[in-house]
């Protein structure tokens, strides 16, 4: 149930997080990034990228005044800013464990609750991680449905800025098409690597409690304080996730507010 003290490499939080919780070695890769995303594209993936790049540019809409503009993007910006704030919140007031008997007392989104709906079992009665996973990809779901709204709406907000900026609306939207599938495959192995990281603690717990001579009484460790150990993994597991799917939303708010 402790850390892993092995050294792993600076990439983002989420990868950073699963290494350590499967206890897996990962090293920078040798490759540039280029050349990784290269191995993700197919050869229709590349054409259309290739004409984002280097077609007619798209029409762009007409210009609005600057300082309608400058509203505009100010509004989108709270925008993105109320939709990220309100998928932390709904991953910190998760309530999914109260049916363990380890749950908060905070209000539940209704698209949390429909995931959670279980009847109560005590924290020795076995823990189906079923539930957990089910309830792990609605949330991905959700958070994925909502940003993708918003990436959109950016998008179509920065091709009325310039034709540049059209043409940077139009790449954008070819990456997210290129990328799309690939990135729902790795967020979806997610669960997996949490599932296992589940089974170890829920084992290690057993294997602690059920040995007397394993562990002195003041050593050993509180029924059921691995559960609050893997939440707190959980959660920092979707708080990293959303980090990364909200990179996209960064970028075009920040090519809007250059423009």
């Amino acid at each position: 149930m402790q850390a892993s003290s092995r050294t792993v490499f600076s990439g983002p939080a989420l990868v950073r997080l699963l290494a350590r919780i499967a206890s897996a070695e990962v090293h920078e890769s040798g490759q540039s990034v280029f050349e990784r995303l290269s191995e993700w594209l197919s050869w229709t993936d590349a054409i259309a990228l290739s004409n984002a790049l280097d077609g007619a540019p798209p029409a762009a809409a007409s210009r609005a005044r600057a300082a309608g503009q400058s509203a505009a993007h100010d509004a989108q910006d709270a925008a993105c800013a109320e939709v990220r704030a309100s998928l932390a919140r709904a991953i910190a007031d998760d309530r999914v464990f109260d049916m363990f008997g380890r749950g908060v007392s905070t209000p539940t989104p209704a698209f949390a609750r429909a995931a959670s709906r279980a009847p109560s079992v005590s924290t020795d009665a076995p823990i189906d991680f079923g539930v957990i996973r089910q309830h792990y990809v609605s949330m991905q779901q959700h958070m994925e449905a909502k940003i993708a709204e918003l990436r959109d709406r950016l998008r179509r907000r920065l091709a009325t800025c310039s034709e540049s900026s059209a043409r940077l609306a139009a790449l954008d939207l070819t990456m997210d098409r290129a990328f799309g599938e690939r990135e729902r495959s790795l967020f979806g192995a997610v669960p997996t690597v949490l599932e296992g990281h589940f089974k170890r603690l829920q084992r290690a717990e057993h294997d602690a409690l059920s040995d007397p001579h394993a562990l002195s009484d003041a050593a050993k460790p509180t029924p059921g304080a691995w559960l609050d150990v893997f939440r707190q993994d959980m959660q920092s597991a979707l708080l990293a996730e959303l980090a990364i799917r909200f990179q996209p939303l960064e970028g075009l708010l920040a090519a809007l507010r250059t423009r």
